[in-house]
């Protein structure tokens, strides 16, 4: 089985459209969207409709969740006072320019989705996650240590974690006291990456079909980068009136 999940679009309709695409030639078994659909980018309402049209499960992010309260807060960490005053900017224009249709599309988002599997006999779970399992704007980094991500898991009660909201992917299999692996697996970021690399990025996990849980290997996680027009993209962001900066960041990955 395989199953494609991406997140953190932000308003990225350039990126979102090869990605799309590039999933649809993978010929996954199911999609599912770990959110932040908008944010940072001109085209909000674009990404929500296209996301719409493909009927994809999409679980909340703190940013759509700050966009369908009408609140001028995302819910987002910043390390200075510019990069404060620079989110500003951006929830102040995405509140300004998105639909009632699809402020209210965000605000009805479910904030976790969790598939139950039966393998064996032996019932296991994937829980998706946009921050963490206990909230929605938790930074989950890849320096994050294993004991703690299991102790996450163990109370979620999930073999699998799949989570965004860093925008830098990477995969754990940590195996837990009873001998079987769990696995916290951050998708990366298809809008707006954080990695160094602008390519768009999403996940693709494939298992086998009697997935043994002590088998590190039993599931396989492919981070699938998306070659796409960054350079439209970022020149998109400079001709609105969200800040300049945001373009730059799309050029460089970061």
């Amino acid at each position: 089985m395989k199953i494609a999940l991406f997140s953190d679009i932000h308003a990225n309709i350039d990126a979102l459209k090869p990605v799309l695409n590039d999933i649809e030639q993978n010929k996954p078994d199911a999609v599912y969207c770990l959110g932040d659909l908008v944010g940072y980018a001109p085209y909000p309402n674009e990404v929500v409709q296209l996301i719409r049209s493909y009927r994809i499960p999409v679980i909340a992010g703190n940013y759509d969740q700050g966009v369908g309260l009408a609140s001028d807060d995302c819910g987002c960490a910043y390390k200075t006072k510019e990069d404060e005053s620079r989110g500003v900017d951006s929830i102040t224009y995405t509140n300004r320019i998105i639909s009632p249709e699809n402020r209210a599309y965000l605000r009805s988002l479910p904030a976790h989705l969790r598939l139950e599997f039966g393998v064996n006999g032996n019932p296991w779970n994937m829980l998706m996650v946009h921050g963490s399992p206990r909230k929605i704007n938790e930074y989950l980094f890849e320096d994050r240590e294993n004991k703690s991500l299991l102790r996450m898991m163990l109370k979620a009660d999930c073999h699998v974690m799949a989570f965004g909201h860093t925008h830098k992917p990477y995969h754990k299999a940590i195996e837990d006291e009873n001998g079987e692996m769990r696995h916290a697996i951050n998708i990366g970021s298809v809008g707006k990456p954080k990695d160094g690399d602008p390519r768009a990025c999403y996940a693709m996990l494939e298992w086998v079909q009697d997935l043994d849980l002590k088998d590190s290997d039993g599931l396989s996680v492919e981070f699938i980068r998306v070659e796409y027009d960054v350079e439209k993209a970022a020149k998109s962001v400079e001709g609105s009136q969200l800040p300049n900066e945001f373009a730059d960041m799309l050029r460089n990955g970061g």
